[in-house]
């Protein structure tokens, strides 16, 4: 207790650069109205330094005498320190420099440790150059077994492993405990990140994330679309702003938990997606096809997946968490995340009717005829193939066979009528010659349905295309991803269309 009041005392009297503000300073800041503390952490590094050196750091804090103190420690252990040694910086060193704190004060140096990792992860994409590496690994971590997993065997290879994870999205009616990119997320991969030894960079890209992700989703389905934001997500947000991230911490590589493998010559000549050349590097499906993710990465430009590794992709979900368990990791046994990142236990429609201002509009649900049937709540809350929740009996099962959110009708049918041997998609992006395809998934863990694309297209961009199943499936939602394949090897994708 002696040490413990000494270490506070001393920060508490003479605070490090309390109220200072670096030239050009990043900030992060932390706490706020639900507890009463808030600390905002400033710090400059210096963009002509190698290691990203910090050149000066300054804080502000209000609230208990705890949260000022852990603000002044924070400052003297990162003053002239490397950035990625800064990155290593958690709750328990911020304890340690102030001699101890009891149970109840502990929440300070979470605070500040939160507060100086926003402000770390800020500077890192505008400020720091560090010198390239070609040990060096950054690894997308999500606080959940698959990426911790895919981290500790970058480390065993032997590569210097740096964690970075992104707070994508902040909603008071989420269940942030069950997303993969809330703030309580990104304080889990940390301290998995540290326990594994490992420096770690919490990024702060929600607005990039709604503009990007979200703002299409909710301006999809209120034109009747039924999107698939993941695939958006991996192929022009999310990862692309770890690859650009890594370039400033001098990582040329980026592995993630996906279950994924990339084919083909690593460090071939880089090109625009859809430019007509036909690709070196191709993704292709996971050894464990039951927990494959090539669907959602689909997307991805062949320039960043040949900066891509998939450390799990040759493992079954049972070998990963085995791996987990043995290296003694939390969340060896932690579930799977099952709901879209920013949905997080709200439900569906009660987040397009707060965020996107799609809320009840009554309209008919009709059958082929046009014959009314009964009322739905929203056109836009329907989408093609669902059978539940139409409200409505009949002496046969009825399927929505389509929405018009224009007339604001939903219009079902028996399932004879989903079915269909003529799949038309737009903006198919074709990485080698079409000839080759022989599959086409529509659904994130779907089967692969065998066809062949219409009119020999070659590799590059096309407008429109229709794909023809060899048997005839049910039809999938307009919006949703047709994800092409050649074997199990992704060779396009497409919009699906009405």
């Amino acid at each position: 207790m002696e040490a413990t009041a000494e270490g506070l005392r001393q920060h508490l009297e003479r605070p490090l650069g309390r109220g200072e503000m670096p030239r050009d300073a990043q900030t992060g800041a932390a706490g706020g109205a639900a507890c009463g503390d808030l600390i905002r952490i400033s710090l400059d590094v210096d963009p002509g330094s190698s290691s990203g050196e910090i050149l000066d750091a300054g804080f502000d804090a209000s609230g208990c005498g705890a949260v000022v103190a852990a603000g002044s420690a924070v400052i003297g252990l990162i003053r002239g320190a490397p950035l990625l040694e800064a990155a290593r910086i958690g709750p328990g060193q911020i304890e340690q420099e102030l001699g101890g704190l009891s149970v109840a004060k502990r929440h300070a140096a979470e605070l500040a440790a939160d507060a100086l990792h926003r402000a770390l992860g800020s500077a890192a994409r505008a400020q720091a150059r560090i010198a390239p590496s070609h040990e060096r690994t950054l690894v997308a971590m999500s606080g959940g077994v698959d990426s911790a997993v895919a981290a500790l065997l970058v480390a065993r290879d032997g590569r210097q492993a740096v964690g970075v994870t992104l707070e994508l999205w902040s909603d008071p009616e989420n269940d942030g405990e069950a997303s993969c990119c809330s703030a309580q997320a990104v304080r889990g991969a940390r301290e998995l990140a540290h326990g594994l030894g490992m420096p770690h960079l919490s990024i702060d890209l929600r607005a990039e994330f709604r503009a990007g992700v979200v703002d299409g989703w909710l301006a999809d389905h209120g034109a009747g679309l039924t999107p698939n934001p993941c695939v958006r997500c991996n192929g022009s947000v999310r990862l692309d702003a770890m690859l650009a991230l890594g370039e400033r911490l001098g990582s040329r590589t980026l592995a993630t938990g996906h279950y994924a493998r990339v084919e083909g010559r690593v460090g071939s000549r880089e090109h625009a997606p859809g430019d007509g050349r036909e690709s070196a590097v191709m993704l292709r499906m996971a050894a464990d096809t039951a927990k494959d993710q090539s669907y959602v990465l689909s997307a991805l430009a062949p320039s960043s997946l040949e900066r891509m590794r998939f450390p799990l992709g040759e493992l079954v979900k049972e070998e990963v968490r085995a791996l987990a368990a043995e290296a003694g990791l939390g969340v060896a046994r932690k579930p799977d995340s099952q709901d879209l990142c920013f949905l997080a236990g709200t439900r569906h429609g009660d987040f397009l009717e707060r965020h996107g201002g799609l809320g009840a509009r009554p309209g008919p649900i009709v059958d082929e005829r046009g014959q009314v049937l009964g009322e739905h709540r929203g056109a836009h809350a329907y989408t093609v193939g669902q059978r539940h929740g139409l409200g409505i009996g009949a002496a046969h099962p009825l399927y929505v066979l389509a929405t018009d959110a224009r007339a604001n009708t939903v219009t079902v049918g028996p399932r004879a009528s989903l079915l269909s041997q003529r799949l038309p998609v737009s903006e198919l992006t074709l990485h080698r010659d079409g000839a080759g395809v022989d599959g086409v998934r529509v659904r994130s863990h779907g089967r692969r349905l065998p066809c062949r694309v219409e009119h020999d297209l070659g590799a590059g961009r096309h407008g429109r295309a229709t794909i023809a199943l060899a048997e005839p499936a049910e039809r999938t939602a307009p919006g949703q991803v047709a994800c092409l394949y050649a074997g199990d090897v992704v060779v396009g994708y497409g919009t699906i269309c009405a």
